[in-house]
C-alpha cells in the first residue's frame, strides 16, 4: 500500500502526531525531534482530508521567523493560500483587536506602544504620581506591570493589595493604563490581555470563533503564561480539538511569565487527551544526546 506524500517519512510517532486529528493531543517534542514536521504536516494532513479549510485552523507559535518557516512548509505541501490565524499570539490577537476591538472602545487604528515609548508614559505616571524614580524605577515598574497583565491581575486588585509596594505599582499601573488609551495605544501585553477581556465580555463573538475554528495548534506550549493559556482554554472549550507541543526540558519565556506546570497539567485539564512522545533526535550526536539525556534527568518537573 502507497503512502500518502504528506505522511512519508514520518516515524510511528510523528505518524499518529499527524494523523490522531480528534480531541485533545500533547506532543512531547524534544530539539531536533521533527516538531515543526509533525506540525505542518498535521495541517497539511487536516487540508487533504477535507477536515478543516485554511479559516478554519489556529496555528500559534512564539516567533515571527518560526511563524514564516511554518508558512513556507504548509504551502511547499498544500500549495500557496492564505492562514488567516496563523502566527504568534500577539499577531493573531493584534488582528482580531483590529477587526472587533471597538467593542471595548479600542479603535481600529490602535497604535502599539514599544519598550522605549512604554517607559516614557510610565516615566509620565511616576511623575504625575510624585513616585521617586530612585524608589520606583521605571523600567523595573513596567515590568511589575506586564508580570501582572500576563497574570490577568489588572490595576484595581493591586490597588486593593494589603502590601504597600503593590498598592503604588497599582497606581502607577491605573495611571499608565489611562495614558495609552488617551493616546490610542495598546502596550505588547494588552494584545493578549484585552483579547481575553472581548471574549469574556461578548460572548458571541466567543462562541462565533469556537464554532468556526475547527482545529487548534499551539506551539512551544511550554513557554505559555497565564493569559495565553486563559485564551487557548476558552477558545478549544467547545470542539476540544487542540494540539499542542512542547519539551518539559525547554522554557525560556519565564520572563514573559511562562508557566510550565501549564503544559504538565494539560491531562487534567484534558482527561481525554492522548500523549505522544517524539524520542527520536534527528539533528545532534549521540556524544551530544547522552550528555543531554544525564543533565535532564535531574529535572524533576518532567513528564
Amino acid at each position: 500500500m502507497s503512502i500518502h506524500p504528506i505522511l512519508q517519512g514520518l516515524n510511528p510517532p510523528q505518524l499518529e502526531a499527524v494523523t490522531r486529528t480528534e480531541g485533545p493531543l500533547l506532543v512531547l517534542a524534544g530539539a531536533g525531534s521533527g516538531k515543526t514536521r509533525v506540525l505542518t504536516r498535521r495541517i497539511a494532513w487536516l487540508l487533504e482530508k477535507g477536515l478543516a479549510r485554511r479559516h478554519q485552523l489556529l496555528a500559534v507559535t512564539f516567533t515571527n521567523k518560526a511563524a514564516r518557516e511554518m508558512s513556507q512548509r504548509i504551502e511547499a505541501l498544500c500549495g500557496p493560500g492564505r492562514f488567516p490565524f496563523l502566527g504568534t499570539f500577539h499577531s493573531v490577537c493584534c488582528r482580531w483587536l483590529r477587526l472587533f476591538g471597538e467593542r471595548l472602545g479600542i479603535p481600529a487604528g490602535f497604535t502599539i506602544y514599544d519598550s522605549s515609548e512604554q517607559l516614557v508614559v510610565m516615566k509620565a505616571a511616576l511623575k504625575q504620581l510624585n513616585l521617586d524614580e530612585k524608589r520606583f524605577p521605571p523600567r523595573s515598574m513596567l515590568s511589575r506591570v506586564s508580570h501582572a497583565k500576563n497574570h490577568l491581575v489588572d490595576a484595581e486588585r493591586l490597588l486593593h493589595s494589603s502590601n504597600p509596594l503593590e498598592r503604588e505599582v497599582g497606581r502607577a499601573f491605573a495611571l499608565y493604563e489611562e495614558r495609552l488609551k488617551a493616546s490610542g495605544a495598546l502596550d505588547f501585553d494588552d494584545l493578549l490581555v484585552r483579547t481575553v477581556q472581548l471574549f469574556r465580555e461578548h460572548p458571541d463573538l466567543l462562541e462565533q470563533f469556537q464554532e468556526q475554528l475547527a482545529y487548534i495548534l499551539i506551539d512551544e506550549y511550554q513557554d505559555v503564561n497565564p493569559v495565553q493559556y486563559e485564551l487557548v482554554r476558552m477558545l478549544a472549550s467547545r470542539r476540544r480539538n487542540l494540539c499542542v507541543v512542547g519539551d518539559d526540558d525547554q522554557s525560556i519565556y519565564g520572563f514573559r511569565g511562562a508557566d510550565l506546570t501549564i503544559m504538565l497539567r494539560f491531562e487534567q485539564d484534558y482527561p481525554e487527551a492522548r500523549v505522544v512522545k517524539l524520542e527520536q533526535n534527528y539533528r545532534s550526536t549521540q556524544a551530544i544526546l547522552d550528555l543531554a539525556n544525564a543533565l535532564v534527568r535531574h529535572n524533576t518537573g518532567r513528564k
